[in-house]
């Protein structure tokens, strides 16, 4: 039976794909609780990485070494850098950046890139689930995008391990790496993923415009919970349809 690794960003969101799987448990394992199960005919193991590419190196170094999937799903929460994009909008992980590392030196290691992706027929995927979901690709069809809040992108996420908030870390953010979102462990776990030739996936929600302190964030516990909620439902299925096509 294939196996995909779920890593999440918040612990809700485990928590609720959990509750999914078939004769689910947790197991202790390198600082991690990892939840087993059965999804349509796949295994399932999930887990929250905590935060930084050191944790999200952590995780997914882990979950592949011990289980072998055949594909790690990462989703979680970016600040927005794209002026197209609003809160709630989704990013696919065509590219992905690291913010503040010498990539130059990164690439003197297998397997020698500097930046990274998600494999094309995961994000392709993700597109499909995403329409379904009523999201709308805000690259190809604006007028439908303008009427509709929820849209999504297949583009670039930069990685750092500071949270970007304010004018002066937001446009150097922009000028490093170009990218329509920003966060705190997508390349460091498609990095991993690509050093062991495992597939992967980066999928990023907008949850600010990088004008908020992390904390502020934290209490729209409303909106997080919502969030969570809308990231495991998607994140579900597209592992479903990874299982359809196997």
């Amino acid at each position: 039976m294939a196996t995909i690794a779920i890593i999440g960003a918040l612990e809700k969101e485990v928590a609720q794909i959990k509750e999914e799987l078939s004769g689910a448990h947790e197991a202790q394992e390198a600082g991690l609780t990892v939840v087993s199960g059965e999804l349509d005919g796949l295994t399932v193991v999930a887990t929250t990485a905590g935060m930084g590419t050191v944790n999200a190196a952590g995780a997914t170094q882990h979950l592949i070494s011990k289980y072998a999937p055949q594909a790690v799903v990462f989703s979680g929460i970016a600040g927005g850098l794209n002026p197209k994009l609003h809160i709630n909008d989704m990013v696919i992980g065509k590219c992905l950046r690291y913010l503040d590392t010498d990539t130059s030196l990164i690439a003197e290691s297998a397997p020698g890139l500097e930046e990274f992706a998600s494999t094309p027929a995961l994000a392709d995927v993700a597109a499909v689930v995403l329409a379904e979901h009523g999201f709308v690709d805000a690259s190809l069809d604006v007028a439908a995008a303008e009427k509709d809040p929820k849209q999504f992108l297949c583009g670039t996420i930069a990685t750092g391990d500071r949270f970007v908030t304010g004018d002066a870390m937001r446009t150097a953010a922009i000028e490093a790496t170009h990218a329509d979102c920003v966060e705190m462990e997508g390349a460091a776990i498609a990095h991993v993923a690509t050093k062991n030739g495992v597939d992967c996936l980066v999928l990023r929600a907008i949850s600010d415009n990088c004008d908020e302190a992390y904390d502020a964030i934290c209490e729209r516990e409303f909106d997080l919970f919502e969030y969570a909620r809308v990231a495991s439902d998607i994140t579900l299925d597209i592992v479903r349809r990874i299982a359809a096509a196997q």
